[in-house]
């Protein structure tokens, strides 16, 4: 009999090795390491009957024109699973807690349910009258949405294979157990062991499963990294608590695009789309400010006008204050760097502070000359016009530089109605408009100028 295997996992990411560290490598967390045994697994599906094993098949011979997408007919939410749910599928959905995901997936059931299909909403975490008074609330209640409060992954899966649901909702991974391990709930060994049959009942029957997941204070699903790995999709819920908007971001989709994003907005009956994202993303002031500049951004294949904001004041103390919220956090302090050489302004002395209203996370460069104008604007008392975007990336040499998709960009600023439209002085595509001024811009420098004719 060999001995059981120790392993040392971090507690915030799930990043696992084979002895003990102070400080984990992934996340960066300090004393995160926790000590778990593994047992070796003996051979044979441990009395587990659901088999996804098939011979060789030549790939020309797959008809993979048999899978179909079905949606949910909630717009959003479809559009960040790449067109609809794939059968078999197996979606993790993370997010803060309070933030809307039990809410988000008891109203996908009741679409699904009211088109025909019937939903087994399997939950550990909350009772079936709290579920139900939820769906009370969010009008949401059917008789094709079998509720189930359950622990064991073994019972959930007999659960589902006595009713043969159309969708089954895991609520959530954390805090479910395999009884043919004895690894405890939430372990690394517990969370690998009922994701794997979750995914095993899902392939083998065609049924696709959402599962529930917590997150660590760094915003990433806890525990093990491959639970990220073993599912086909992992999707975010995001938002500030204190504001009714949500944002539904794919971090992987193995049947579609990661970069697409769900906007809602929270309401006593639940999240509603939002239709116009404008709604989020823009001030309603109508005066233009020192410090606030618009651009436009590129979401999936959605384009979205942003407004970024900066405060660059005088500090008080010895050392400056940095505060983002919003772009890259070293891609802002790069972006001040460059505003120091290029333009000679001395920043040493300021504290600056950066947003992107709505609170979007964005790691995109085409918003690079914003936030770079937006910080000058401040800092110079410049106010400039809120009929102008500014639109390209920024490199070191002060240059500004083209970005994919800088028609569709500059095709959303004039459907906004925007007058004045900065873009770099090299781009591929012609860009031009009787509706907007195309101003051609090489480097920071030539902005200003630019700048001094608005």
């Amino acid at each position: 009999m060999g001995k059981n295997k120790a392993v040392f996992v971090c507690k915030e990411c799930g990043y696992e090795s084979n002895r003990w560290l102070g400080k984990c490598p992934s996340c960066g967390a300090w004393n995160s390491f926790v000590e778990y045994n593994e047992k070796k697994k003996g051979k044979g599906n441990g009395g587990f009957k659901f088999d996804v094993s098939t011979p060789p098949t030549p790939l020309d011979k797959i008809d993979f024109k048999s899978v179909k997408r079905f949606e949910t007919k909630i717009g959003e939410f479809d559009r960040v699973l790449g067109g609809g749910i794939v059968p078999g599928a197996v979606i993790l959905i993370g997010g803060e807690p309070g933030i809307g995901k039990s809410t988000l997936l008891l109203q996908v059931s009741y679409k699904l349910a009211k088109m025909g299909s019937r939903v087994l909403y399997s939950t550990s975490e909350e009772s079936l009258q709290q579920i139900s008074l939820r769906a009370n609330r969010l009008n949401a209640v059917s008789g094709d949405i079998l509720l189930s409060s359950e622990y064991s992954v073994n019972k959930i899966i007999k659960y589902a294979e006595d009713v043969k649901p159309g969708v089954l909702i895991v609520d959530s991974i954390q805090t479910i157990y395999d009884e043919d391990t004895d690894a405890q709930q939430g372990s690394v060994t517990g969370i690998k062991a009922c994701t794997s049959k979750l995914i095993r009942f899902a392939k083998a029957t065609n049924t696709p499963v959402f599962v529930v997941g917590h997150v660590t204070k760094g915003g990433i699903v806890a525990g093990p990294k491959i639970l990220e790995h073993m599912v086909d999709a992992v999707i975010y819920l995001e938002g500030d608590g204190n504001r009714g908007y949500r944002i539904l971001r794919n971090a992987k989709n193995r049947y579609g695009s990661t970069d697409e994003i769900g906007l809602f907005e929270m309401h006593s009956d639940g999240l509603r789309e939002v239709n116009d994202p404008t709604e989020i993303f823009l001030t309603r002031e109508t005066e233009s400010i020192s410090g606030s500049v618009l651009t436009v951004t590129i979401e999936g294949s959605r384009p979205l006008l942003l407004e970024i904001q900066a405060i660059a004041a005088e500090t008080k103390y010895g050392v400056p204050q940095r505060s983002v919220n919003g772009p890259e956090y070293k891609r802002v302090t790069t972006l001040i760097a460059v505003l120091e050489k290029r333009l000679h302004l001395f920043l040493g002395n300021q504290d600056i502070f950066l947003n992107v209203v709505g609170g979007l996370k964005i790691r995109d460069p085409g918003i690079d000359a914003a936030i770079l104008m937006a910080i000058y604007s401040s800092y110079s008392s410049k106010v400039i016009r809120k009929d102008t975007v500014f639109i390209g990336e920024v490199g070191l040499g002060g240059e500004l530089r083209a970005v994919e998709g800088m028609k569709r960009r500059a095709d959303e600023a004039i459907r906004f109605g925007i007058k004045n439209i900065v873009i770099p002085y090299y781009i591929k595509e012609n860009i031009e408009s009787s509706k907007a001024k195309i101003m051609k811009c090489k480097n920071v420098s030539s902005i200003m100028e630019y700048l001094r004719d608005v």
